[in-house]
């Protein structure tokens, strides 16, 4: 079975207008969201950040069924793991059952603030890799300590633990960080249908669920749809390894100068066509996903959440 999923774009939106959309969401019957944890968003346009942890709080309290993860938390360089494990298990104990953390090795953009060094990709899936050891092991409960290549812990103790030790979902977008995943994961994230994402997750020893988003533009036509996407969301036509390299929202508007509608298209499903949803989710299913968040671009949340609720969603099985 397949479930569909909402996101909450941090980005996009405040903290007030997050928690109203994720209670429609529920109600339309999506059965699970992610939220995004960024310090920056993307683009000037996209105009807001609130702190991840704060909103998630909300969310407990105006949600009664609907699953909640982080999508994705870096717990490695703005904030260390020892204080994701405290603000993870807290959340876990607010809505039992119901939380799941999902982490990924981050990028500049949101990391940088502290004027720390932004290493490369091998040291970041490393440092990845040992926050989540240190995270694990303060959820164990008790005094605890660690000292990894990364991290130190010394005598911690976590006195607010949820019932069971909170699952942790990790992101991947190349064989390394897949391979990873599935060694060190309870889940897997990814921003693209690719089926070998998922083969390499299974192989190096990967199970549980297999998250895939899928970001839209539902407006009342394609070409409305397309100059919002363009408008708000470039960032989806940059290539390569650039969004996690550049370390401000003026060079991704800089990078995106170049984008077209055309590109936004080949990336965005834009529009009102059930089909085209259903198409794109069916891509996500074919290679592998169990689970497909959909991120809408710009302001119609509502509208886009009702169109799901009567187009889409009854003939996702």
């Amino acid at each position: 079975m397949t479930e569909i999923g909402y996101a909450l774009s941090s980005e996009e939106f405040g903290p007030n207008d997050l928690v109203t959309f994720a209670g429609k969401a529920e109600e339309a019957g999506f059965s699970f969201a992610m939220i995004s944890d960024h310090f920056h968003p993307w683009t000037d346009a996209q105009g807001q950040s609130p702190f991840v942890w704060s909103v998630l709080g909300a969310l407990a309290r105006a949600t009664e069924r609907m699953r909640l993860g982080t999508g994705v938390t870096c717990p490695t360089m703005r904030i260390h793991p020892a204080i994701i494990a405290h603000a993870a298990a807290t959340t876990a104990a607010l809505m039992p059952g119901r939380f799941f953390l999902g982490v990924g090795t981050g990028e500049n953009l949101n990391e940088h603030i502290l004027g720390t060094r932004w290493p490369p990709l091998e040291v970041r899936q490393e440092m990845l890799e040992d926050a989540i050891e240190v995270m694990r092991t303060l959820w164990e409960g008790g005094m605890r300590s660690y000292q990894g290549r990364y991290f130190t812990v010394e005598n911690a103790r976590l006195y607010t633990l949820p019932e069971h030790p909170v699952p942790v979902m990790v992101a991947a977008s190349g064989s390394n960080s897949a391979e990873l995943a599935g060694r060190i994961g309870d889940g897997l994230i990814s921003t693209a249908p690719k089926a070998d994402i998922v083969e390499t997750f299974q192989k190096s020893g990967g199970s549980g669920p297999h998250y895939g988003q899928l970001t839209v533009c539902f407006a009342e036509n394609e070409a409305t749809a397309r100059e919002m996407a363009l408008k708000q969301w470039p960032n989806a036509a940059i290539p390569g390894q650039l969004g996690q390299e550049l370390p401000l929202p003026s060079h991704f508007e800089q990078a995106a100068s170049s984008v077209s509608e055309d590109d936004i298209a080949a990336t965005v499903v834009c529009g009102p066509d059930p089909k085209m949803h259903l198409e794109q989710i069916r891509s996500f299913v074919d290679a592998g996903f169990d689970h497909v968040y959909i991120h809408q671009i710009g302001p119609q949340q509502a509208e886009f959440i009702e169109f799901y609720r009567k187009e889409v969603l009854p003939h996702v099985a």
